[in-house]
C-alpha cells in the first residue's frame, strides 16, 4: 500500500501545483507553512506569500545553515499575485527570493514598508510602480486575480521596539491584517507585544492569528539577534485578544534562534484549554473555516 507522501518529499512542482489548484469556498481560507514566517495566504483565486524565505543566502553572507532545506527554490515559485514584507531582515526579506517570485511571476504586486523599498528597487530589481508602501494605520483594498476582493492592513511592530523611518505611518516593522474570501487573518511579523496592540487586535475580530513565539534574551541580543515575545506573551496574546485560532511562527530554521512550539501548545493548554490552536507542519496546507461561515 502506497504511503502518502509529506511536503518534505513532494517536488516543488507538486507544491505548486497544490496552491494553483486550491480553490477554498466563502468563508476560508488555505495556509502553507515554509519555517521562519514564510507563509502562503489563499482566498478563492488569491495567492499572498508573506515574507518567502527560500534562499541559502544567509548561509552564503553568513553561515547560518538551515536546520532543514528549503521545500522551494526561489525559481519553483510560478503562482503569485502578493507579495508582502514585514520588515528588511535577511530571512524577512530575501533578496534571492523575491527577485525570481517577480520575473516569474509579472503579476505580482510587492507590500513592503517604504525603508524597504531602495532594497526591493535597488538590489532586487523590482520596478517601483509594482511595489505598494505598507502604510499602517488603514485598511488598502487591492483587487486579486479574477477581481477577488483584498483588504489588507498594515499593522505596526515591534522588533524589539516600535520604529518609524518618516511619517508616523511609516513604521520599520509590520505585521499584516489580510481580509479576504471572508476570512481575517493576523501575520504578526516580528513583534513583542507593546501596549496598544491587544485591545488593537481585539476589535478586528480575527479569525486566525500567526504569532512568533522564538522569544528574546540577554545572550541572544549580545549576538545581534533581535527577538520577538516568548511563548507565553503569544499565548496570553491569543487569549487576551479573542484570535479564533492561533498558529504558532519563527521557531523552527535557525537552531541559534529557535523554541519548541510544543511549550507553545503546553503553555495554551494550562493556562486558555479553550484556545483553538494549530501547528503546521512544514509545507502543510491548512484550510482554515470560519465559524461565520454557518452562520
Amino acid at each position: 500500500m502506497n504511503q502518502p507522501q509529506s511536503a518534505q518529499t513532494r517536488s516543488p512542482e507538486v507544491l505548486m501545483a497544490e496552491i494553483r489548484d486550491t480553490s477554498p469556498p466563502e468563508g476560508c481560507m488555505a495556509l502553507w507553512f515554509f519555517g521562519q514566517e514564510s507563509v502562503v495566504a489563499k482566498g478563492r483565486h488569491t495567492v499572498i506569500y508573506v515574507d518567502p524565505f527560500f534562499s541559502d543566502y544567509l548561509e552564503q553572507l553568513h553561515g547560518l545553515k538551515r536546520t532543514y532545506p528549503s521545500l522551494l527554490r526561489p525559481e519553483d515559485v510560478v503562482y503569485a499575485d502578493l507579495c508582502l514584507i514585514t520588515h528588511e531582515h535577511d530571512d524577512h526579506l530575501d533578496i534571492k527570493t523575491l527577485p525570481a517570485i517577480a520575473a516569474r511571476c509579472p503579476q505580482v504586486r510587492f507590500v513592503a514598508p517604504a525603508c524597504c523599498r531602495p532594497i526591493l528597487e535597488e538590489q532586487c530589481g523590482i520596478h517601483p510602480e509594482r511595489i505598494i508602501d505598507a502604510l499602517t494605520g488603514q485598511w488598502m483594498e487591492l483587487e486579486g486575480r479574477e477581481g477577488e476582493r483584498v483588504r489588507i492592513q498594515p499593522v505596526p511592530a515591534a522588533h524589539e521596539s516600535l520604529e518609524t523611518t518618516g511619517s508616523e505611518r511609516e513604521h520599520r516593522f509590520v505585521g499584516y491584517l489580510v481580509e479576504m474570501n471572508g476570512v481575517i487573518l493576523y501575520h504578526a511579523g516580528d513583534t513583542v507585544v507593546y501596549p496598544e496592540l491587544p485591545e488593537f487586535l481585539r476589535r478586528e475580530r480575527i479569525d486566525v492569528g500567526m504569532l512568533p513565539i522564538n522569544g528574546r534574551d540577554y545572550f541572544r541580543n549580545s549576538r545581534d539577534i533581535i527577538g520577538n515575545m516568548n511563548i507565553r506573551e503569544a499565548a496570553e496574546l491569543a487569549a487576551v485578544t479573542g484570535l479564533e485560532t492561533v498558529i504558532p511562527l519563527h521557531y523552527d530554521v535557525f537552531a541559534n534562534n529557535s523554541e519548541k512550539p510544543g511549550y507553545f501548545l503546553q503553555e495554551l493548554y494550562e493556562r486558555t484549554p479553550g484556545q483553538k490552536c494549530h501547528v503546521m507542519a512544514r509545507g502543510e496546507r491548512f484550510v482554515y473555516v470560519s465559524p461565520r461561515t454557518f452562520f
